[in-house]
């Protein structure tokens, strides 16, 4: 879960598996997978870092993310 503002001040905690889109007009506004539009005070940068976290703490960005190559391509030992 990650924790966001609504405009009106009050702190809510949202799961980030639910966000389908992250939009940074004036204000920053998350749709979610079932279509339910919510507008947040925090930034798109603030709130997709929060999502990154999220997702590497579940150990979800760990499972999809390749680890680098450190063998060049075509290299022999």
């Amino acid at each position: 879960m990650i924790a966001l503002t609504r405009l009106n001040g009050t702190t809510f905690h949202l799961n980030a598996l639910l966000i389908e889109s992250v939009e940074q007009t004036p204000d920053t506004i998350i749709t979610l997978t079932n279509g339910k539009k919510l507008i947040v005070v925090e930034n798109s940068s603030d709130v997709i870092r929060s999502i990154r976290h999220y997702l590497r703490s579940i150990g979800v960005l760990a499972a999809v993310t390749k680890p680098p190559d450190t063998q060049s391509e075509g290299a022999t030992s």
